[in-house]
Order: C-alpha cells, then sequence, then structure tokens
C-alpha cells in the first residue's frame, strides 16, 4: 500500500462576507498518508504560492485538537468523517488514492464568512460575556476539599467543560442552532457550588445572547452530538431547559 495519494480538492472561495462565494478545484498530489488534514492544506498553498497565486484562507492555532479553530465541514461533515476529533486530527489515511474532497465553511447566518474556509465566531464570545462572572469570596485560596462535591456532579461537570467552542454543532444543525455550546457552557458551571449564586441569571441572559446572534432553534435532531468533537452530550440541553423554565418563572 503506498504512503501517498493523490486528491481532487473542491475548496469554497469567497472573498468576503458580502462576497458571492463557489467552489474552486485543486489538485493535491503526492500527500503523505500519515499527514494531517491541515498539513495537506499547508502543501497546497506552497504549490499555490509558489505559482504566485493566491492562498486558500483557513483558520487554525494550536493544531492538537484543544482550540477548536480549524473549522471545516469536510465532505458534508463538520471536522471530516471521521468521529471525536478535529480537523487538526483528520489524517489523510481516512482517504481513497484519487477520491474527490468537498472542503467549505460553517454553513450559519451567525458565523459570516470572513474569507474563504474562515467564518467568524465572534458571536459565541458574546454569549460568553452575557453570561457574566462567578461570585468568588476574597482572601486565601480556600482549601481543595472546603466545598465537598459529588463525584456524579464533578464528572458532568468536567464533561460539559470540554466544549471547546469550535461551532461544529451550529454547523451540523439543520437550524444553525446553538443549544448545545450554550448548554454545555451553562451546564459545567451550573453542576458546581461555586456557579450557584449567578445560576439563574446566567442562564437568562445566555440564552437571550443565543437569540439576540440570529442561531435557529433546536428540533432535537441529535446532529449536534453526533458531530461535536468532544462528543457532549445533548443531555446538557435538556438540563438548561430545565434552568431556563425555572428562571424565566422565578423572575415573572
Amino acid at each position: 500500500m503506498s504512503d501517498t495519494i493523490n486528491l481532487t480538492l473542491k475548496l469554497w472561495q469567497q472573498k468576503g462576507p458580502n462576497e458571492k462565494g463557489r467552489f474552486l478545484t485543486y489538485e493535491a498530489k503526492n500527500i503523505s498518508t500519515h499527514a494531517s488534514f491541515l498539513e495537506m492544506l499547508d502543501v497546497v498553498n506552497d504549490e499555490l504560492m509558489e505559482k504566485g497565486e493566491e492562498p486558500i484562507a483557513f483558520d487554525h492555532d494550536c493544531r492538537e485538537g484543544i482550540c477548536g479553530m480549524c473549522s471545516l465541514v469536510i465532505n458534508g461533515r463538520p471536522h471530516g468523517p471521521d468521529g471525536g476529533i478535529t480537523a487538526c486530527q483528520l489524517h489523510m489515511r481516512k482517504f481513497k488514492d484519487g477520491e474527490t474532497v468537498w472542503i467549505e465553511p460553517w454553513r450559519a447566518k451567525a458565523f459570516p464568512v470572513v474569507r474563504d474556509l474562515v467564518v467568524d465566531r465572534g458571536a459565541f464570545d458574546r454569549i460568553i460575556q452575557a453570561g457574566g462572572f462567578v461570585n468568588v469570596n476574597n482572601g486565601g485560596a480556600a482549601d481543595a476539599n472546603a466545598l465537598p462535591i459529588p463525584k456524579r456532579n464533578a464528572e458532568a461537570a468536567m464533561d460539559a467543560a470540554a466544549c471547546i467552542g469550535c461551532g461544529a454543532c451550529v454547523a451540523a444543525c439543520r437550524n444553525a442552532s446553538a443549544m448545545l455550546f450554550v448548554a454545555a457552557k451553562v451546564s459545567h458551571l451550573s453542576f458546581l457550588p461555586q456557579g450557584a449564586v449567578e445560576k439563574r441569571e446566567r442562564v437568562l441572559n445566555m440564552v437571550k445572547a443565543m437569540d439576540e446572534e440570529g442561531f435557529g432553534s433546536c428540533t432535537n435532531g441529535g446532529q449536534c452530538e453526533a458531530e461535536c468533537p468532544k462528543e457532549i452530550s445533548v443531555s446538557n440541553i435538556a438540563r438548561m431547559n430545565r434552568e431556563y423554565l425555572a428562571a424565566s418563572l422565578s423572575s415573572s
């Protein structure tokens, strides 16, 4: 079996949010099957620049599955054909020699295209900001065991906190809903006593900010959980809905 493959790339190119985009065809030749998907794009861009052509704009940072910047829809799936990983962790051995690969940006009204495959996910930042802060007492650091937390709650909080805010849930959802992202951010604090003081205010403000950003509604399709690189459970959405209802009733 060869360690290199040749691919035909159908890449989305768009000069800006108000420009009309289109798919253009590129050839990726002699790509190592051990390379990551982003390394393959690096090779293609190097060849384009050597020919004096404009490189393909795509987002990346850590390339370790931590930052969530590598927001690509690959063959119709956010982050590509493998599960539980980001695009930077996707390896070229997942593709076949001679295959045609379609690459496009996240598709959502709240994620306007900046250029080519890069989208503006500032909406997520504004939702986080709407959540506010966590009240803490001033003074020395408390003992690690001063606040006893059931193991079940601690694990659930950690699972929700694993969300990296990449936006794959939005890209996968037929309605471009951000419910899984917001629910994960609400839940990981709600499970812990440190987040209890602002609990009701937080969920009301974050859901309001989410709606104002133009994200769609959740219709329980489950695509968000299926495509989440950190495999965040949709049970967090149910938890957030309960908290939102309770907060709405108590504030009315």
